[in-house]
């Protein structure tokens, strides 16, 4: 996991609408586990599959440290910060009661935001499926997900939608239906023969279900929010793609097709069906 953060030194020469913000990945800015008792993420299901064995149980414990964060980000010049609210860390179980602790702590950071004058960006699902659900149903291979998926989403609104204006349904589905049921690589390690090596799955197959499932929940998570919280909260919807681009190596018509067919495999298949 990486973090990446734009600074761009003469902030004045930018037009006003452009919002130079900082996007983590969530998981390197976790808490200790010890401190927050919620729910397994599926995540956690390949610690320790690095070279070392390293775990990122505690990382760079932004439960801990969030007011110096956001302090540092306000001396940045940071105008937006967007982070993902951990499914299991507020909803343990997946479906249910919320978390205390989990509802606390976040509500403390978009407060804090807020103060220094960074609007928080809230992703609602970026990879962290409650393992209880994955041990249930499968997760994204069941159409159940969807209706825990508009439950959980609607726990959000409910809590944070007075403050956060500016919603991510679901970051980089292709990522994780690539990188979790094609490859195998993510949770949770299913795919088959050529396309990696996994005790189980189906490459051929299942990529592109759990990727149905994944915009049927956002599409119902957006349909909620439209029809009950956006006309008093006021904010904005959407979802978040990861977007590779291949170009031809060579002016042939087979390079020409082998790049269209790659960038359609990466994000065409998601975006035409957002069209």
């Amino acid at each position: 996991f990486q973090i990446m953060i734009c600074t761009i030194t003469h902030h004045t020469s930018i037009a006003h609408s452009f919002a130079i913000h900082s996007t983590p990945a969530k998981h390197i800015l976790r808490w200790g586990l010890q401190d927050l008792i919620s729910g397994i993420i599926v995540l956690m299901s390949m610690a320790g599959y690095s070279y070392d064995k390293s775990t990122a149980d505690i990382s760079a414990d932004q439960y801990h440290h969030y007011k110096d964060d956001v302090k540092l980000m306000y001396e940045m010049g940071l105008d937006v910060y967007r982070f993902s609210i951990a499914w299991p860390r507020l909803i343990p179980d997946g479906r249910g009661e919320i978390n205390p602790k989990g509802l606390e702590y976040y509500n403390n950071l978009i407060d804090e935001l807020i103060r220094h004058g960074i609007q928080p960006h809230v992703t609602i699902y970026h990879f962290d499926l409650p393992q209880s659900l994955q041990d249930e149903y499968n997760g994204l291979l069941s159409p159940r997900f969807i209706d825990d998926y508009t439950a959980y989403a609607e726990a959000c609104f409910k809590s944070f939608g007075d403050r956060v204006k500016h919603w991510v349904t679901v970051n980089e589905p292709n990522i994780e239906t690539i990188g979790g049921l094609d490859s195998g690589v993510l949770p949770p390690q299913r795919c088959s023969h050529p396309f990696g090596n996994c005790t189980r799955g189906d490459s051929t197959t299942e990529p592109y279900i759990a990727a149905h499932h994944l915009l049927l929940a956002h599409a119902s998570a957006v349909s909620l929010y439209r029809a009950k919280y956006q006309a008093t909260q006021r904010g904005q919807i959407g979802i978040t793609l990861l977007g590779w681009w291949h170009e031809p190596a060579t002016d042939s018509s087979e390079d020409a097709a082998a790049a269209t067919r790659m960038n359609d495999f990466h994000i065409g298949w998601l975006v035409l069906s957002l069209c």
